[in-house]
C-alpha cells in the first residue's frame, strides 16, 4: 500500500454545541492514522469548549477565539495546516465513512486537482427527508461559473491547489466557496466523484437558508463578473412580483427540471415562459436557464 498523505481537515464553528460533536466523530472516526484535524471556534458561549476538550487528545489544534466570522475561521485554520490534502468540514456537516482513505487514493492516482463528490442532504424535525446529488452529471451540463454545483462538504483539493489559487475572500459571506471554484478551475482541472462523501445538514440556522438579500446581492456579483447575461436574468427575475415568481418556479420546477437533467435538453419552448410571465421581455432566455438561477 503506498504510504498515506497527510490530510488537514479545518471545522469552522460558533454555537454550534447541538451539532459539533457529529462532525468530529466523523472525522476522527475515520481511523486515518496520518490526519492533522483543526478546529477554528469563534469564541462560542455554548456548550462547544466543552465538547472540544472532551476531544482534545485527538484533535491536532483547536482554539475558542473571536474571529472575523467563518470565513476569516477557515483562512486561518489552513495556515495553520500541514497536510498535502486540504477540505474544510463545517460544524453541522458530517463525513462519510472511510471516505480519508477514498480521497487519497484519488490524489495518489490523479494529482493536482478540486475533486468533488456527491452528497446526501437531510433535514430532521418530524421524521427524517432527505434527497442525493448527483455531481458528475452537473460537471456534464453546468458551467460552475453560472451555477455552483459543487458541494462544499464533499469537496477536497491538494496544497499545491490552495497555494495558487489563493485563500478564500474575506469580503464575501455566503458563497465564497462558490468564488474560490470558479478561482479554482482557471488554474486546476474540477474532477466530479460519483461516490457520495459528506451528510450535508440543514436546520433552521442554516447559513446559507438564513441569507436573505445579502446572499442574493452577492451571488449577483459573481454573475455580473463571470457570467453577464446570467446577470442580467437574475437580476430581471429578482424584481419580479412574488406572483410571477411562483408561477415560472413553483409550478413548473419539479416538472420540467427532471425532464431537462434526464435528457439533457438544451431549450425549452418559450411560449411556456410568456404564458406565465407575461413578459416580453424573457424572450432571449429559455425556461432552463431561468429554472437553472431559481436554484439560488
Amino acid at each position: 500500500m503506498f504510504s498515506l498523505p497527510k490530510i488537514s481537515i479545518i471545522t469552522p464553528s460558533y454555537n454550534q454545541g447541538h451539532f459539533i460533536e457529529d462532525t468530529i466523530t466523523s472525522i476522527l472516526g475515520q481511523g486515518y492514522p496520518n490526519l492533522e484535524y483543526i478546529v477554528m471556534d469563534g469564541g462560542s458561549t455554548d456548550n462547544t469548549v466543552e465538547i472540544l476538550k472532551k476531544y482534545d487528545s485527538q484533535i491536532s489544534y483547536w482554539e475558542s477565539v473571536k474571529d472575523s466570522g467563518q470565513v476569516h475561521a477557515i483562512n486561518k485554520g489552513f495556515a495553520r495546516a500541514t497536510g498535502e490534502i486540504l477540505m474544510w468540514l463545517n460544524s453541522d456537516d458530517i463525513l462519510l465513512p472511510r471516505t480519508l482513505f477514498y480521497i487519497a487514493e484519488n490524489v495518489k492516482e490523479q494529482g493536482d486537482a478540486l475533486y468533488f463528490g456527491n452528497c446526501m442532504h437531510f433535514r430532521e424535525g418530524n421524521g427524517l427527508w432527505a434527497e442525493g446529488s448527483n455531481v458528475v452529471l452537473a460537471n456534464e451540463v453546468i458551467n460552475i461559473k453560472t451555477l455552483d454545483y459543487i458541494i462544499q462538504p464533499s469537496s477536497w483539493w491538494t496544497r499545491k491547489v490552495w497555494e495558487e489559487v489563493g485563500k478564500l475572500d474575506e469580503k464575501i459571506n455566503y458563497v465564497f466557496d462558490w468564488e474560490w471554484f470558479i478561482r479554482v478551475s482557471e488554474k486546476f482541472e474540477l474532477i466530479p466523484i460519483q461516490k457520495a462523501i459528506s451528510l450535508y445538514r440543514f436546520h433552521e440556522d442554516h447559513k446559507s437558508g438564513t441569507g436573505g438579500e445579502k446572499r442574493r446581492k452577492e451571488i449577483l456579483e459573481i454573475l455580473k463578473k463571470h457570467s453577464p447575461r446570467d446577470a442580467k436574468l437574475y437580476e430581471m427575475l429578482l424584481n419580479e412580483s412574488p406572483v410571477i415568481q411562483m408561477s415560472l418556479f413553483k409550478r413548473i420546477k419539479v416538472k420540467y427540471l427532471s425532464l431537462q437533467y434526464r435528457l439533457k435538453s438544451k431549450q425549452f419552448p418559450h411560449e411556456l415562459v410568456l404564458k406565465l410571465a407575461k413578459e416580453k421581455k424573457y424572450k432571449e432566455y429559455s425556461l432552463e436557464e431561468m429554472i437553472r438561477l431559481n436554484n439560488y
